[in-house]
């Protein structure tokens, strides 16, 4: 009880001092007639990180808010805060075993990186087109569907990667088709209100696709096979290798990492880098860079903004079914396994920054370590698992309030 009551104060401590440096530091800016831009979110970290020992002097100097001041407060609430909590819990896993708090971060980095992949294709879209695909889930759903049905019905045995390369194809046909046919209105200027047009469009292309793939397989969980079996690998002080087990891989003998996540995540890591290549290296990446940047100084030097509109709704719907089949041998599948990846994509570019594609990668990985480290902490399994979605809300929340544009966004 003195514990959690310690834990608390040091919460109510961050939580007032923070609104109080908020508020402080942008009037004592203002009224210096100084850029007042990061006063409030350099206020907010500073008073929460040392209280008014740090705000007085920010008070009455008033110093040029460079990024280290932008920055480094930061990580003193992000220390203040696992301080606290070691101090408040210390017979919790993640204190007492270091073991156990390697492996929720060598898992966070791992599911990180594929929620980035999915992230980064409702960022591509977004910043291509200008809207919010709310049937991005629905492609993930379908892209683990595809390797499922390929690999364990229609052709057993089959290379699963050949059935990743299938899950794509048809994800981007899928998107590129529905483009065309349904987003062209409001290039066209046959749409008075495009925004809402996009939204209800893409809401009903998700309630169709996930019905369509109920009515055809049922809502029963199906799971594929892991595409390769890896052992678990152990290795001792002697330098030896025991194989114990297919499930995990065992690293130095601490760091446990799921076998199906590890390569989920080997292959997010070669996509981004083949997404990357592609927009820097071809033609076609190069001319989505530029319709970007300014569409009509594109359509300018001959590039079709249509044509580029209808590759990048098919590749980010590509990058969100290789998500869903690459992850589909992990967990279990069901017609409705989409919606809150999809949620947690809209966190994760809300983070990042609307529009951009490292922030979007960024995102997930912060993303990841942070739900990691909310199921881990928390003792009750049970408790740790329902409360994963709430994670995002809270991360969303708080960039709202304190950086609306995100990491890496800029004003409009």
């Amino acid at each position: 009880m003195e514990h959690s009551l310690f834990f608390w104060s040091v919460m109510g401590w961050m939580v007032v001092w923070g609104a109080i440096g908020g508020t402080v530091t942008r009037h004592a800016y203002f009224m210096r007639d100084l850029d007042v831009t990061d006063a409030r979110r350099v206020g907010v970290a500073v008073g929460a990180a040392t209280g008014p020992f740090g705000l007085i002097p920010l008070y009455f100097k008033t110093p040029k808010l460079t990024r280290l001041w932008k920055v480094a407060p930061w990580f003193g609430v992000l220390g203040l805060f696992v301080l606290a909590f070691a101090l408040s819990d210390p017979g919790n896993v993640c204190v007492s075993s270091g073991s156990f708090l390697t492996s929720q971060i060598a898992n966070g980095l791992i599911m990180g990186t594929i929620y980035g992949l999915m992230a980064l294709g409702l960022a591509l879209i977004f910043s291509i087109i200008g809207i919010v695909s709310f049937s991005h889930g629905e492609f993930y759903m379908i892209g683990g569907m595809v390797v499922y049905y390929v690999t364990a019905v229609l052709l057993p045995g089959w290379n699963p990667l050949l059935a990743v390369l299938m899950a794509c194809a048809l994800t981007f046909c899928v998107g590129a088709l529905f483009e065309r046919a349904f987003l062209t209105p409001i290039y066209d200027g046959r749409v008075e209100r495009p925004i809402e047009y996009s939204i209800l469009v893409t809401f009903g292309l998700a309630f169709f696709l996930q019905y369509l793939v109920q009515g055809l397989g049922g809502a029963n969980p199906v799971k594929a096979d892991a595409f390769i079996e890896l052992p678990r690998w152990r290795w001792p002080a002697d330098g030896s290798v025991i194989v114990t087990s297919r499930a995990n891989i065992t690293l130095f003998d601490t760091i446990f990492v799921s076998t199906p996540r590890l390569m989920a995540a080997v292959v997010s890591i070669l996509a981004l880098a083949a997404l990357i290549w592609f927009l820097f290296r071809t033609w076609w990446g190069k001319a989505l860079r530029a319709v970007a940047q300014d569409r009509q100084a594109a359509a300018v030097t001959g590039i079709d903004p249509r044509i580029m509109n209808m590759l990048a709704f098919g590749l980010g719907c590509m990058l969100a079914g290789l998500a869903g089949a690459v992850l589909v041998q992990a967990f279990s599948w069901l017609p409705q396994t989409g919606t809150i990846p999809a949620l947690r994509s809209f966190v994760i570019i809300v983070l990042g920054g609307l529009g951009s594609l490292p922030g979007a990668f960024v995102g997930g990985i912060l993303m990841g370590m942070i739900e990691a480290a909310g199921a881990g902490c928390i003792p009750d399994p049970t408790r740790a698992a329902s409360y994963l979605p709430a994670y995002g809300m809270v991360v969303l929340t708080l960039v709202l309030l304190l950086k609306p544009t995100g990491l890496f966004g800029r004003k409009a």
